[in-house]
């Protein structure tokens, strides 16, 4: 193995390390924040089904070995979970987000590199990643909104 196959792995060590540390901080926001990376990555599973795209490492020698027939190119696994960490973890702690978006885009350059996704599988996970990601942390956004708003909302109906 080169280091670049070991580096696109330890780059989701990275994004686990980070959620932990958030943990300490946000707890219920961390987990959801962790979750939606397990959604997104599940979306992408689906997808892969629906696409059923060769690698390019069956037909070109690559750096690392090549996945099992029937493991399919896109959108790239490693960018789905890379994009949706990094979108996760920005929207708990921009200077984390910053480090996070960094390692996320070195982890779907480096599936490309070793030669076992295309391009477009990259930026598709990354894109699906960080919207499902996106998507959650609206959503959390506005839930937390809401319960900060009951009390005034209360107050005006009783005055």
């Amino acid at each position: 193995m080169t280091w670049m196959v070991i580096g696109t792995d330890a780059v989701l060590g990275v994004f686990a390390l980070m959620f932990l540390v958030l943990w300490f901080r946000f707890r219920l926001r961390a987990f959801l924040a962790g979750a939606g990376v397990v959604v997104a990555y599940a979306i992408s599973e689906v997808i892969k089904l629906v696409v059923q795209e060769e690698r390019p490492c069956r037909t070109s020698p690559s750096l690392a070995e090549c996945p099992e027939p029937g493991d399919w190119s896109f959108p790239s696994n490693h960018s789905v979970i890379a994009g949706a960490s990094a979108m996760a973890i920005w929207a708990m702690h921009r200077t984390y987000g910053w480090v996070a978006a960094v390692c996320a885009l070195a982890a779907a350059s480096s599936r490309v590199v070793v030669g076992v996704h295309y391009v477009h599988d990259v930026l598709a996970g990354l894109a699906l990643g960080a919207l499902v990601s996106w998507g959650i942390a609206v959503l959390l956004k506005r839930n937390e909104r809401s319960k900060d708003d009951a009390p005034t909302v209360v107050m005006q109906r009783l005055g």
